[in-house]
C-alpha cells in the first residue's frame, strides 16, 4: 500500500498510508513530528485516529527518549490464538452453549477479577520480585494501584473494551480459541503512574511541548530506566495473562 500524503514543515515529516483522515489527527500527527528526537518520520496507517497526546493508528520512533502516553495504558494488549483437535462436526449450538456458559462462569470479564480462593499462584509467583523492586523505588504506585492492589487476581482475567475470547473456525473447517487481551487494571495503572510522572518532569524543567500528554523521559534518566523496566513487566504479564 503506497503512502497517500505527506506533512512536511515539521522537524520530521509524516507519512499517512490513507486518504480518510480528520484535521484533528493531521494536528496531532504534525505535533509528534515537531519533537526533537523523533527518528525519520511518523508513520500514520490507515485506521488512524485521534488519541491524547499521541495519535492512535501511528508509528512513532523516537531515538534517546520515550513517550509513556505513546505507548499507552494498554500495555503488552495483543491477541493469540489456540487451534483446537475439534472440527465444524463436532460442535453443534448446544455444544457451544455450554462453552459460552463455562467461559462466563470461569474468566471475570470488564473491573470484575478472580476472587482469593481462585488466584493463579504459579502463574502470578514470578512476577512478585520485580513488581516489589519497582514498588520499593516508586511507593507511590501502591496509590495508584487502587483496587487493582490485588493484581495477582486478575491473572486469568480477560477485561473490557475491545477484549475478546472467540471460538471459531478456519478455512478447513477447524475450531480454534481467539482471545484479546492486555496487562488489565495494574498495567493501566503503571501506564497512568509514568504518564503523570513525565508531566511532572517537564514542568519541573520547563520544558515546552505542543501537548502536555507528550511528555516524555530522556535516555540515561533514572525514570527512563524505571519506566522501561515496567513497560517490561506489564508485557510479561499480558502475555502470561493470555
Amino acid at each position: 500500500m503506497p503512502v497517500k500524503q505527506v506533512l512536511d514543515g515539521n522537524a520530521t515529516p509524516v507519512k499517512i498510508w490513507t486518504d480518510d483522515i480528520d484535521e484533528g489527527s493531521k494536528a496531532q500527527l504534525a505535533n509528534i513530528a515537531s519533537l526533537p528526537f523523533i527518528h525519520h518520520h511518523v508513520a500514520a496507517m490507515p485506521d488512524v485516529h485521534l488519541g491524547i497526546g499521541a495519535t492512535i493508528g501511528s508509528v512513532i520512533a523516537t531515538h534517546q527518549a520515550i513517550i509513556p502516553a505513546a505507548v499507552g495504558v494498554d500495555i503488552g494488549c495483543g491477541m493469540v490464538a489456540a487451534r483446537l483437535s475439534l472440527t465444524v462436526n463436532d460442535i453443534d449450538e448446544k455444544r457451544l452453549k455450554k462453552v459460552f456458559d463455562q467461559v462466563s462462569r470461569d474468566v471475570p470479564v470488564g473491573r470484575d477479577q478472580h476472587a482469593d480462593g481462585r488466584v493463579l499462584v504459579d502463574a502470578v509467583r514470578p512476577f512478585e520480585p520485580g513488581l516489589k523492586a519497582l514498588t520499593e523505588r516508586h511507593p507511590q504506585l501502591l496509590k495508584a494501584f487502587g483496587k487493582f492492589s490485588k493484581w495477582a487476581n486478575q491473572m486469568g482475567t480477560l477485561g473490557g473494551g475491545n477484549h475478546f475470547i472467540e471460538v471459531c473456525l478456519d478455512e478447513h473447517a477447524q475450531v480454534w480459541v481467539m482471545l484479546h487481551s492486555g496487562s488489565r487494571g495494574i498495567g493501566n495503572a503503571i501506564a497512568t503512574y509514568f504518564i503523570e510522572l513525565a508531566r511532572k518532569d517537564m514542568a519541573r524543567n520547563m520544558v515546552h511541548l505542543p501537548d502536555r500528554d507528550l511528555a516524555y523521559f530522556a535516555e540515561g534518566s533514572e525514570q527512563f530506566a524505571d519506566y522501561v523496566e515496567a513497560v517490561h513487566w506489564a508485557q510479561e504479564y499480558a502475555m502470561a495473562n493470555r
